[in-house]
């Protein structure tokens, strides 16, 4: 099917114009200028952002094994809703968790049939299971992760500085050879010494001080370390310490193969606002404080942080001890996948940033994290047709009711955000619009040997 999308604001990768984006079986046949012949049905968006999908590399789907949490239907819904046509599924919290191609290939034919937007997936790196890391790599995972504190499942260990030189060694070995861009993506966090405890469990603030900076800082300096002795790309998820950004920028400026990603949450709230007993907003590395968040900003802004992804983490209301309130006993992860480019958007603007920032933030800096920098991410001849209409002064108070993801618990909560998806296109087909999810699983599972 040819037809066109036309607006006084397309973004572009050469910025944002009046034009008319033809879409052609799929793909971005051409770009029109804006008063063209195009003999084709058009869809005129008048001064909407039409804008690239926008491609999420960390993410939390649980399925198979913890459905009961979130499963491939209701996070890609979610996605859609979001303007997120693309996503890469996290290790765990899935039964079995990713670490042997065995695990991987029930992952992915749990997933067939069920994805709204398209979806690639990590595999794991654990103690003891260097020997399976080819077969995951030559299944098609998009990257390996590993913890470097306990991940709260038994079955996916903390890994020591040793078990990550190990499995760099051969991450490294095989991915030359397949000539394939296989990322270490790592929690960073370290114990230091003996596990900190909290003084109060209600306290947010107590929360805080038993998941300090320290812990953060600590992991990354290693993390360095390896990234210089082993010549390899790591990544670090979801910063949320200001004090490593100085080392980090140090890293890159002398050539390290070193990313960094952070997410919507540490940027859009601050650990002043956050009151006792609401565990909801329990993550780990933890929201942190105003000043914290500013510094997160700049950063983003220097380009010291790579971009930004959702971390959408979520669990049952009653795994989050909502009633009790009870941060020591909650599970850590914050629920917010349909709601990443709006509240990221609120708070970009007022700190004179603009879509183009955002769109290469959010898509085409993640786009080429996950390698699909050749389909996905940009407005441009030749890109699958993943597009995003978005009203940038639209606002609305957000509502579990319209959330798609499995549980409506999310920090967001009854919070006015700037910026809505009025429609998303997955390779041309419109998937969602008007708060309507459009009926057909249209997303297809992406392996990256077959890229």
């Amino acid at each position: 099917m040819r037809f066109g999308i036309k607006s006084k604001n397309v973004l572009t990768p050469e910025g944002i114009r009046e034009a008319i984006v033809i879409i052609n079986n799929g793909l971005i046949e051409e770009i029109l200028e804006y008063d063209s012949e195009t003999g084709c049905e058009v869809m005129d968006y008048a001064e909407l952002v039409v804008m690239p999908g926008l491609v999420d590399t960390h993410v939390h789907i649980n399925e198979p094994g913890r459905t009961e949490w979130e499963g491939f239907e209701t996070a890609t819904k979610a996605a859609a809703a979001g303007g997120i046509t693309m996503l890469v599924d996290m290790p765990l919290n899935s039964s079995p968790v990713t670490t042997n191609a065995d695990a991987l290939n029930k992952k992915i034919k749990a997933a067939k049939n069920k994805l709204y937007v398209d979806c690639g997936f990590y595999g794991g790196v654990i103690p003891g299971n260097e020997n399976e890391l080819e077969g995951l790599i030559k299944n098609g995972v998009s990257g390996l992760k590993a913890f470097m504190i306990n991940s709260g499942l038994d079955e996916f260990p903390a890994v020591s500085e040793e078990d990550l030189r190990t499995a760099l060694s051969k991450i490294k070995s095989v991915s030359q050879f397949l000539q394939l861009r296989i990322p270490l993506l790592v929690h960073a966090e370290l114990t230091l010494g003996k596990p900190q405890t909290m003084e109060n469990k209600f306290s947010f603030k107590s929360f805080i001080d038993s998941r300090p900076k320290e812990m953060e800082n600590r992991a990354i300096e290693v993390l360095i370390k390896l990234c210089r002795e082993f010549d390899y790309h790591i990544h670090i998820v979801h910063l949320s310490s200001s004090e490593a950004l100085g080392m980090i920028k140090e890293a890159k400026a002398e050539g390290l193969k070193l990313t960094v990603e952070t997410c919507p949450h540490y940027l859009f709230f601050s650990s002043e606002e956050i009151p006792d007993k609401d565990t909801t907003f329990k993550c780990t590395p933890p929201i942190r404080d105003n000043k914290n968040r500013e510094e997160l900003w700049r950063a983003v802004k220097e380009g010291v942080i790579d971009f930004i992804v959702s971390d959408h983490s979520p669990c049952s209301p009653e795994l989050k001890c909502m009633d009790e309130g009870n941060f020591e006993e909650a599970w850590g992860g914050i629920a917010s996948l349909q709601l990443g480019l709006s509240a990221v958007w609120t708070e970009a603007r007022k700190r004179g940033f603009n879509i183009e920032d955002v769109s290469r933030l959010m898509s085409s800096n993640t786009a080429a994290f996950a390698g699909m920098e050749n389909k996905k991410g940009k407005i441009k001849k030749g890109m699958d047709a993943d597009i995003v209409i978005f009203d940038p002064d639209g606002k609305f108070i957000t509502d579990g009711d319209k959330l798609f993801h499995k549980h409506k618990v999310t920090p967001y909560s009854d919070r006015e955000l700037r910026g809505r998806v009025e429609a998303t296109y997955l390779r041309g087909e419109k998937i969602f619009e008007n708060g309507k999810i459009v009926p057909g699983p249209a997303g297809k599972i992406i392996l990256k040997t077959k890229i």
